[in-house]
């Protein structure tokens, strides 16, 4: 059977996963703190199986489509007028503690609980830079852009934000947060700035994520068009050509 045929099938598989990257980046470009996913695709010949595998079985895989990515890029700065919704300017993620466990996110709209608390809009408590719950008595709520939450003039705590080392992939839970994988420690970030008073945007741009989804599938209907090519040329050997040998 013509290799090709594999090919375009991996082709085919392959773009419409990136059809479900690019279909999903553009359902979440409104949603604060959504970092897109971008596909990548992995060397046949410098591939982890590189080693491990004879050249025509990492060839034959045809497999090439890695998977996706996060894109860390900045989204845009909106400015909401809440004293306690802040936006991170540079690399790094909110601690925010759930039921089920430790999850990291930059989407900044938080409010204060009646007990005097720093939460997210689902309630869960924002940790500051020590892993702790962020007390907020009542009173003028100043952030300065090192995180630090004063009331009338007295610093409560410091806001965390954090990093990761270089390498790590985090897992995407629901739209815009994430788990650190098992065994990694956050760091703290030392190039982030907070702005008080503003979300950040999905770094996800409306009219890139269109063209995205569109390019996606004209891809993906070109690679049917090559099966059914194919399909037919093997019917064709199979009725006329083959009986003849």
């Amino acid at each position: 059977m013509d290799s090709g045929y594999y090919a375009a099938m991996t082709g085919l598989v392959a773009r419409f996963q990136a059809l479900d990257t690019a279909a999903s980046n553009l359902a979440n470009a409104s949603t604060p703190g959504y970092r897109a996913e971008r596909e990548f695709f992995r060397s046949a010949l410098l591939g982890p199986d590189a080693l491990n595998s004879q050249l025509g079985e990492t060839v034959n895989n045809y497999g090439l489509l890695g998977g996706d990515r996060l894109s860390m890029t900045q989204g845009a700065l909106q400015q909401t007028g809440n004293p306690l919704d802040l936006a991170i300017e540079g690399q790094g993620f909110f601690e925010v503690q759930t039921a089920n466990g430790l999850r990291f996110t930059r989407d900044g709209s938080f409010h204060r609980t009646r007990n005097g608390q720093l939460v997210t809009a689902a309630g869960e408590p924002v940790l500051s830079a020590t892993g702790q719950p962020i007390p907020v008595p009542p009173g003028e709520v100043t952030v300065g852009a090192d995180g630090a939450v004063s009331v009338d003039g007295g610093v409560a705590a410091i806001v965390g934000v954090f990093t990761f080392p270089p390498g790590t992939e985090l897992t995407p839970e629901g739209a815009n947060r994430y788990i650190a994988p098992k065994g990694v420690t956050p760091l703290p970030a030392k190039d982030a700035a907070i702005h008080q008073g503003a979300i950040e945007s999905a770094n996800q741009d409306v009219i890139q994520g269109s063209l995205n989804l569109i390019v996606m599938q004209r891809q993906a209907e070109m690679m049917q068009r090559a099966l059914t090519i194919f399909h037919t040329e093997f019917n064709k050997f199979a009725t006329e050509d083959l009986p003849k040998v």
